[in-house]
């Protein structure tokens, strides 16, 4: 039984309000995160910066997107924070010989081999974010990015993206993943709001085909690995089943992940108004066999709150950690589908999960959320130390609030646009 406290009860003042405050205090704590160069550290407990650790593109990325959304909510200094964001990813995340942007690099600036889809999808997020928010450099940015993804990731005979190349963009990893295809949706659903080139939203819903495909040929779990003939390798990683992001087995944060995403292209090519044609149906249906699959399977799996990072093809659990983003997926996904559907399921979906959230994930003390519990929903840091970026945590504090046909940037500026934020 869901929670009846207002302030988790989806449409209600109280709860916008404690959406609001939450996501004023994400943006908070996390604007230490630019290193003099404008890559992002990687933040500790309390927001500090790890300068010990390699600054990654993914997580540079995602926090120019963070503030990005903050810059279109009118929040001081997010701007400026944007603008280091872009100047690192404009310069020493960028691969100036061989195009592309490197994986990470060490904190004495020496760059970490390889070229990864899921790196450069954020940077097309990253871009089109900062675009919209109107910040120097981001065009020009948006428009490396496309050029890069689409010469060298996008596979256009089959309609998906690649994974891995070596620096030079010279030899093509034989693994192929489902992670960065994702984040690829994500990002393209994002680029064709923003620029309303088509050609993009059209890639988003090949992806989604193959992925509608795979998880109904396998009961609604989402095979995450294959090789390079795009045949599913089920028992990937089995002998290291916690990953941080190529886990073995069915991961239920992105079976919830991609419900939500195959929502939002649904109604953005089928939809007017938050209501689906004929057409369009098809994707809710597939939406809410994602989203059911994952919370009959993952949530409370094990005798306690909280949505297993990973199970078996049968549905068992095989990693009982609770990640943070599985839960902020959670929030969004059941938002959008209560949204679209009217369903209250969704609505108490919405209301668990939040209050979870409240209980066990946010950091009363020292700001932000945990990113990684035990099976006792007790913090520990074995795949997620410290607290990384703020993406999936500020995301699930405001795409409750508006259009779910919207990637959450225009989402954003059409809502302060119309007086809503």
């Amino acid at each position: 039984m869901a929670n009846t406290d207002p302030k988790y009860q989806i449409g209600t003042p109280e709860n916008k309000k404690f959406l609001d405050i939450s996501r004023d205090n994400l943006i908070a704590f996390g604007r230490r995160f630019p290193a003099v160069d404008g890559s992002s550290y990687w933040l500790g407990d309390d927001g500090t910066p790890w300068k010990d650790r390699n600054r990654a593109t993914w997580i540079t990325c995602r926090m120019t997107h963070v503030y990005s959304l903050a810059t279109l909510l009118g929040v001081d200094g997010a701007a400026e924070l944007v603008d280091d964001g872009i100047r690192g990813l404009r310069g020493v995340l960028h691969d100036e010989e061989h195009d592309g942007w490197y994986a990470e690099i060490t904190p004495d600036i020496c760059h970490m081999p390889t070229k990864q889809a899921y790196a450069h999808a954020f940077v097309l997020l990253a871009a089109f974010s900062a675009l919209l928010a109107g910040r120097p450099g981001a065009k020009e940015l948006l428009e490396q990015a496309e050029n890069v993804y689409l010469t060298k990731f996008w596979d256009d005979k089959i309609g998906l993206s690649v994974d891995t190349w070596d620096t030079d963009f010279a030899e093509l990893d034989t693994y192929r993943g489902l992670n960065a295809n994702m984040h690829s949706v994500e990002a393209c659903l994002a680029v064709a709001d923003v620029t309303g080139d088509e050609s993009w939203r059209t890639r988003a819903g090949r992806i989604i085909e193959h992925v509608l495909k795979w998880a109904e040929e396998n009961n609604w779990r989402i095979p995450e690995h294959f090789n390079s003939d795009w045949e599913p390798e089920l028992e990937f990683n089995a002998d290291k089943p916690d990953d941080q992001f190529k886990p073995y087995g069915a991961t239920p944060g992105h079976g919830i992940e991609w419900a939500r995403l195959i929502t939002q292209y649904a109604l953005s090519v089928y939809g007017k108004d938050g209501v689906l044609n004929g057409d369009g149906k098809k994707y809710l249906d597939a939406a809410e066999h994602l989203f059911n699959r994952a919370v009959e399977d993952a949530w409370n799996a094990d005798g306690a709150p909280g949505i297993v990072y990973t199970t078996d093809w049968d549905g068992k659990p095989v990693v009982h950690d609770r990640m943070h983003w599985t839960l902020a997926e959670g929030v969004n996904t059941a938002a959008t589908l209560y949204h679209v559907t009217g369903k209250k399921e969704y609505a108490d979906w919405y209301a668990t999960f939040l209050e979870y959230i409240d209980t066990y994930l946010m950091d009363h003390k020292n700001g932000s959320w945990f990113h990684q519990l035990n099976r006792e929903n007790e913090v520990i840091d074995t795949v997620w130390p410290g607290k990384s970026d703020l993406y999936h945590a500020t995301q699930a504090m405001m795409i409750p609030l508006r259009d779910p046909a919207l990637s959450i940037a225009p989402a954003t500026k059409k809502g302060v646009e119309e007086g809503l934020n």
